[in-house]
């Protein structure tokens, strides 16, 4: 009975290291943008990083998803929702500068 107990799911230190984590990687690339600190190609480079790698902690730290441990099956959801997202986003992207094309002529 005492495996149980012991056994509770995650504790306050790995949603507090989440936490610390996601707070400083959004907090870099608003401080890059705010202060002009690099030329936008860099700063872009950055904030692109920063979203992957804020992406990844979410995953471990908050939804207690590791790529190790994870089931086929929630696996199999991750990359299904990575490519709705990539959908989503390239065809917003596609539309702005298709936008961008037409209202420049």
């Amino acid at each position: 009975m005492q495996d149980a107990a012991s056994h509770q799911g995650p504790d306050l230190r790995a949603y507090l290291t989440g936490f610390v984590l996601a707070v400083i990687l959004t907090a870099i690339p608003f401080g890059l943008v705010y202060f002009k600190a690099l030329p936008i190609g860099p700063t872009v480079a950055v904030i692109v990083v920063a979203a992957v790698i804020q992406v990844l902690v979410h995953l471990r730290f908050f939804l207690h998803i590791g790529l190790k441990t994870t089931p086929g099956e929630n696996l199999l959801v991750l990359l299904f929702a990575v490519l709705l997202l990539v959908i989503m986003v390239g065809g917003s992207v596609w539309i702005m500068f298709d936008l961008h094309y037409r209202m420049m002529l």
